[in-house]
């Protein structure tokens, strides 16, 4: 911490120490999330690079579900670096954590492909993954109690929502860095260096992002509450026991979870991540078109964590945060119509003027979802169902003569399906491709556009709709922070706070865009993926407003 100079006041010597404090915290934690977002906006590429043995559909649900084992680790990491700083403190613990998630994003940009040495290279991926939550389930408790136990009473929401800042600092650093990168060696080496090996760049460059957070975070000194807290012998030798074994913490950590981090998991993924998800597979839009709009509703977001937790310090946590996630309840279903209406119209008018139905015996019909992809997909529904999936296209579903072959209604139009049960595979492969083709010159004559017309969009109303989004996950991210922490005693702070919040992102918030789309690719309706956000923020919406107690001016030296 610098030096005062000569005629500063005490106030001044406060205000720079929170201004350091933060400024470290926020920039450390937003390259974390810059590693960890990486990986989750090259979805489909990683998709074919590392699950080329399976089919397209089967690729593309295996990277999900790998984005979402990177959050499945969280917890872990929260329960062990929970532990150090509860009982060795605040900083040691989330310098460690920064160290890991450099070294495993920058060991992704190094990995051999499956095509290079087979299922060693998605092994290594799913190891580097698991690295990345292991140590991003330490950071998020550290930064945000490491600040709030700096800040003022009357300003601990607005302090430590420069933390929540840094989600969407490493998100747009994420984006930004992939797009020029992408642009760049499209540019200077052809259209598809970028899929062979421009995607590693983005990975690469978080090394100089490691040494800046390791460098800034050495500057640091423990917080002085835990430090006060210590001296006295008063801090925690035993925090799982006191957080989980004790009822009256236990209670806390319960509803903190469900009350606050089903629905900030939900809302916030769904906002940034599964929305991507929707516009590049269903409505078939351009990755630049995606990344653009998801940069300026990501730079626009910045400012509202900031605002929403001032807010919460004149307002009220509860008030704040349970207008964000109200706000999205309401908006998922009709918000999605609006972006397939504003970026691919003609995908809308045709759903609506020419909807398509799949007549199948139920028995001949499978779940269109194989993350393994061991499942063949032969039978006639099977092959009409995997078609109109890998398509984008909204199907519903009719039952048909038990026996018969299954067909694709396209409005008037009947096309029947084949059979490849037993068939030889060079066969049973030629029978798949005739019935593809015959399906998507169906779809092509009905008006179903095979990608986004860029003449049709509407950027300015999809962008209002993303920012409708954006205000409800700032509105109820942007408190989070301090309501966690001034929820929980400092002797257990770290432990208790971190395995809710690491529950609740982790497990509902990173599996959003796996559990989403596998429910599309299982039920047909390219919206029906909404109902796994939908239900999370509803429970949350309840227990909130009935349950949750207003926290804003709690001391925090308990």
């Amino acid at each position: 911490m610098a030096e005062l100079a000569a005629g500063e006041t005490e106030g001044q010597k406060k205000e720079t120490s929170l201004t350091t404090v933060v400024a470290a915290s926020a920039a450390g934690t937003a390259f974390e999330w810059y590693d960890f977002f990486v990986f989750g906006s090259l979805i489909q590429v990683i998709s074919r690079t590392f699950f080329s043995g399976l089919n397209e559909t089967a690729g593309y649900v295996a990277a999900l579900a790998l984005f979402g084992a990177g959050f499945l680790f969280r917890p872990l990491g929260a329960l062990v670096f929970g532990r150090i700083g509860d009982r060795v403190g605040r900083k040691g613990a989330f310098l460690v954590t920064v160290a890991l998630m450099g070294g495993a994003t920058f060991a992704i940009g190094l990995l051999p492909t499956y095509a290079q040495v087979g299922l060693l290279g998605p092994g290594l991926l799913v190891l580097m993954r698991i690295i990345q939550g292991f140590a991003l389930g330490g950071e998020y408790g550290g930064a945000a109690i490491y600040v709030a136990e700096h800040a003022p009473t009357n300003a601990r929401g607005r302090s430590t929502s420069w933390v929540q800042t840094s989600a969407a600092l490493g998100l747009f650093g994420a984006l930004v860095v992939i797009l020029v990168t992408r642009l760049a060696v499209g540019e200077l080496f052809g259209p598809d260096a970028f899929d062979a090996w421009g995607w590693r760049i983005p990975f690469l460059f978080s090394a100089g992002l490691l040494a800046i957070s390791i460098w800034m975070r050495l500057k640091l000194s423990e917080s002085p509450a835990f430090a006060k807290m210590k001296a006295e012998g008063e801090h925690s030798k035993a925090p799982f026991k006191e957080s989980f074994g004790e009822w009256r913490n236990l209670k806390i950590v319960l509803l903190a979870l469900v009350a606050i981090m089903f629905a900030q998991g939900a809302v916030w993924y769904t906002a940034f991540f599964y929305a991507q998800t929707f516009m590049e597979r269903f409505l078939k839009v351009a990755p630049e078109t995606i990344n653009i709009l998801m940069l300026s509703a990501t730079a626009a977001s910045a400012l509202l964590y900031v605002f929403f937790g001032w807010l919460s310090d004149k307002l009220g946590r509860k008030a704040v945060m349970l207008f964000g996630m109200t706000l999205m309840l309401v908006a998922y279903f009709p918000g999605f119509h609006m972006l397939s209406q504003t970026l691919n119209p003609a995908l809308a008018e045709a759903e609506a003027r020419t909807p398509v139905v799949v007549v199948a015996d139920p028995a001949d019909c499978s779940l269109q979802f194989d993350p393994v992809g061991k499942a063949q997909f032969v039978t006639s529904c099977d092959i009409a169902k995997s078609t109109l999936a890998n398509a984008g296209v909204s199907y519903s579903n009719q039952a048909g003569v038990a026996g018969a072959p299954a067909q694709v209604r396209v409005g008037n139009n009947v096309i029947p399906s084949a059979d490849a049960t037993g068939q030889p595979p060079e066969v049973a492969k030629a029978l798949k491709a005739s019935v593809e083709r015959r399906i998507k010159q169906g779809l092509a004559q009905a008006g179903y556009p095979d990608k986004a017309d860029p003449e049709r969009m509407n950027l300015v109303a999809a962008f209002g709709v993303l920012m409708i989004f954006v205000v409800a996950a700032t509105a109820l991210y942007g408190p989070i922070a301090a309501c966690l922490v001034e929820l929980f005693p400092t002797r257990i702070r770290y432990t208790a706070l971190s395995l809710p919040y690491h529950i609740g992102t982790g497990w509902v918030g990173g599996f959003v865009p796996f559990t989403a789309f596998a429910i599309v690719a299982a039920v047909g309706n390219i919206y029906s993926g909404l109902w796994y956000p939908f239900a999370f923020t509803a429970i949350s919406v309840v227990t909130c407003l009935f349950l949750l107690p207003e926290t804003r001016g709690r001391p925090l030296d308990q």
